[in-house]
């Protein structure tokens, strides 16, 4: 069965035809998401990283200019949305649609009326959930192919962040959903120990880095500037790939909804199996899937290994790396899940991979009808 999409509007590729280079087209240009709660840094740690060489020929992507301190870098207004910075990068606004700010974008770079530019950052809003922006970015048919989705940045304040995440949804989605968390204000908490270890436990797979750590560090990720395979295991997060976690929720009754499991297979995975249980997943549970990050061993091609990267019921096309980014060949897949029980999914892989367990459900029931999956 091809890893097809159910939904229209949905554009999800199938692991058995990803399309081949086009050496006409363009390579992807790296793209950041940068959020975080109201008040919990981003203006400060955006306005650092803008002066890094790193970002030099960045677009900077921000609701309004009025909310992001940018005032001192400014050096000439290109045009009424678009202003030039000192650091050679560009910022433009937001004004009501991210796919037509975008294209915009391409437009004038292709067309050459703004400088070509290596990389994007979009900086969402304090009250924003990622998601949407995640699902733009993901399954437009034309931003696919022109834009990468490199990291998902998401900024917590070590002093006000665990009443955030009590308080408001968005706060945990925000930490949910992101492949990197920076701690800031960390010297004006009393501790910080309670809130590194809630975090883990929303996110396992998403490492807690300081606000001074170098801009490679935040920004980088699974897809490279020069076009070279990244450090995928550390993409998915050591900690996540070293152990299968079971969480307990028990470090905030808030973060109940919202659990992380990890999937492994020391054995490459037959094609059909793997298929068959993302098409299950999604189809069955797609909104309940806030992120999913993988590297994949296929039993007919093990030694390249693919990496999927998905948000809810979309997903990009998966990447084939040339080699396996070091000597673990294990197949390992992280989900960050909302309002769905980590041990089903575990069971449910399982049950396509063969290891069968009393409690495995019956995975060709569940194809015949997949919207009737226990423990939904």
């Amino acid at each position: 069965m091809p890893l097809a999409a159910k939904n229209p509007i949905s554009t999800v590729m199938s692991l058995t035809a990803s399309p081949a280079p086009d050496p006409r087209r363009p390579e992807p240009i790296p793209l950041t998401v940068l959020t975080g709660f109201l008040g919990a840094g981003k203006t400060t740690l955006l306005n650092r990283l803008l002066r890094d060489p790193a970002l030099a020929d960045t677009v900077v992507i921000v609701n309004e200019f009025g909310e992001i301190g940018l005032d001192h870098l400014l050096i000439e207004t290109i045009d009424e949305d678009m202003v030039l910075l000192g650091a050679g990068c560009l910022c433009c606004t937001v004004r009501g649609d991210l796919i037509a700010t975008l294209e915009d974008l391409l437009r004038k770079r292709d067309n050459g009326r703004i400088k070509p530019f290596r990389r994007v950052v979009i900086e969402t809003t304090g009250l924003a959930d990622p998601a949407p922006i995640l699902h733009a970015l993901i399954y437009h048919p034309y931003l696919v192919l022109r834009y990468r989705l490199q990291a998902v940045v998401t900024v917590v304040d070590a002093v006000t962040g665990a009443a955030s995440l009590d308080a408001h949804p968005e706060a945990v989605r925000q930490a949910a959903v992101a492949d990197r968390i920076v701690l800031t204000k960390a010297d004006l908490a009393d501790d910080t120990a309670g809130i590194r270890a809630r975090l883990a436990a929303l996110n396992p797979a998403a490492p807690i880095l300081p606000p001074d750590a170098p801009a490679e560090d935040l920004l980088g990720g699974l897809f490279g500037l020069d076009g070279k395979g990244a450090d995928v295991r550390a993409w998915l997060g050591d900690e996540a790939l070293a152990h299968e976690h079971h969480h307990h929720n028990d470090v905030n009754r808030h973060d109940a909804s919202i659990q992380a499991v990890c999937l492994t297979s020391a054995a490459p995975v037959p094609r059909p199996a793997f298929e068959m249980f993302m098409d299950l997943l999604r189809s069955g549970h797609g909104p309940k899937l806030l992120r999913l990050k993988g590297l994949v061993a296929l039993a007919d091609d093990p030694e390249h290994p693919i990496v999927v990267h998905g948000v809810q019921h979309v997903f990009h096309a998966p990447l084939t790396l040339p080699a396996w980014p070091d000597p673990d060949h294990t197949s390992r897949l992280v989900l960050i899940l909302r309002d769905l029980d980590p041990a089903f999914v575990q069971r449910l892989w399982d049950a396509f991979l063969g290891r069968p367990r009393v409690d495995a459900p019956d995975a060709a029931a569940l194809t015949n009808n997949p919207l009737a999956i226990p423990g939904g």
